[in-house]
């Protein structure tokens, strides 16, 4: 037969425990309290026969308080699972959750009847209604002349413009608390028109509360159609009426701040609007009126007489008489006429003279080419009875006998007969 190893032994005893002790409730009386360096408190659990190690960790110390006001001697109730400290091979408590003695079976129904509700989907956030931003009515569940009504008719009384409030009296305190609550609750279900129900008191100790963690309020609440406000004790009081409500309020003035708020938002910013228009107003009046002297006949022809003036003035600085030529370009006019007629005496003169060269040239050359001057250097030529010149032999030779020639000299001419 194997032996089992130390560790192995340890281990499995400490599966069985915190799988069968998840979670255990002990009272029992505080010895050997210490706070460690990290934060951790340690102490003993114990009655008249028996003692138990117990560690509150850092983080769970955060979320009991208590923890910093024991001493030992103190009696608490302990709910937490029980663990098995492997390397000494002993188990302790794991302390979750610590109340004092004295409060300790309310705060024990209070946790088993929240942990059943739970389970059952009461406080699933998915099936929580939304509270309406301008209820025109609204039912209020509380002492008919406690303190919280007075506070959340005051806030309500000063913030809105509109809002009914129809006030359900009931016992929020006592044996018949919780019937009472029940009671006016189903009332302020059925009136007509109903937007919101406020369920308030003020605060107080658990045992002043527990009317608003009873089980038949809490299913009341679950099934209201009508969106619910929770507004019960101070910031630190939480019962099971805020867990199923629609809505958690720290306080009943919280709850009509809360119900208020976008009507005092509406009415800023109709304020606001309202200031902006008068502003605006004024701006639009003042323009009007401006336009109105601006545009009035009386000063049309104030204005007309001013610029007929200035016009006056403009034209006796123009003197138009002597500036005529100016303005119509006359004298540009002349000036060009001018240099348009030395350009065409100049170029008349260049051309007449190119023409003469020409000229002449052209003299020259019929001077050269006149058959006198020719003639001049003791040359002749012949016209046969046609009066043309005969040029070659070969029209000589044409020229028939006994025909009669011209001959033309430098100082006259004779006649010649052919042979």
């Amino acid at each position: 037969m194997d032996a089992a190893s130390v560790s192995d032994l340890i281990i499995s005893i400490k599966s069985l425990l915190e799988e069968e002790f998840q979670e255990v409730m002990v009272q029992g009386e505080v010895t050997n309290l210490s706070l460690s360096g990290a934060g951790h408190w340690y102490f003993n659990l114990s009655d008249e026969a028996s003692s138990i190690s117990c560690a509150l960790f850092k983080g769970d110390a955060l979320r009991n308080p208590l923890i910093r006001h024991l001493k030992d001697g103190d009696k608490i109730i302990l709910v937490g699972p029980v663990s098995v400290y492997q390397k000494r091979g002993t188990f302790q408590l794991l302390a979750k959750k610590i109340f004092p003695a004295g409060e300790g079976q309310l705060k024990l129904q209070y946790e088993r009847l929240k942990a059943k509700l739970s389970q059952e989907g009461l406080f699933d956030l998915e099936r929580k209604k939304k509270i309406p931003d301008f209820p025109k009515r609204i039912a209020v569940i509380t002492a008919e002349h406690g303190a919280a009504l007075q506070d959340f008719l005051n806030v309500i009384k000063r913030r809105t413009l509109w809002t009914d409030i129809l006030i359900v009296p009931a016992l929020v305190q006592g044996e018949n608390a919780p019937q009472s609550l029940v009671s006016a609750f189903k009332k302020a279900e059925a009136i007509k028109d109903v937007e919101v129900i406020v369920l308030t008191r003020g605060g107080g100790s658990l045992e002043d509360l527990w009317a608003f963690n009873d089980e038949a309020l809490v299913r009341s609440i679950y099934g209201s159609s009508v969106p619910v406000i929770s507004a019960v004790g101070h910031q630190v009081d939480f019962t099971l009426c805020d867990y199923v409500a629609d809505l958690r309020s720290e306080t009943p003035t919280a709850a009509a701040e809360i119900l208020s708020q976008p009507q005092t938002e509406l009415n800023s910013r109709l304020i606001y609007c309202q200031t902006h228009l008068r502003s605006n107003l004024f701006k639009s009046y003042q323009h009007i009126q401006l336009m109105i002297q601006k545009f009035h006949p009386r000063e049309l022809l104030n204005l007309m007489r001013e610029r007929i003036h200035q016009s006056e003035k403009r034209l006796s600085l123009l003197n138009l008489s002597d500036k005529g030529e100016d303005l119509v370009g006359l004298h540009e006019a002349r000036q060009r006429v001018d240099e348009s007629i030395l350009r065409l005496n100049h170029l008349e003169e260049i051309t007449f003279k190119g023409f003469s060269e020409k000229l002449n040239r052209l003299e020259q050359v019929l001077s050269a080419l006149n058959p006198s001057n020719v003639l001049n250097r003791g040359f002749s030529y012949v016209k046969n009875s046609s009066g043309k010149v005969v040029s070659s032999e070969k029209e000589f030779r044409k020229i028939s006998s006994s025909a009669k020639l011209e001959l033309f000299f430098h100082d006259g001419k004779g006649f010649v007969i052919k042979e």
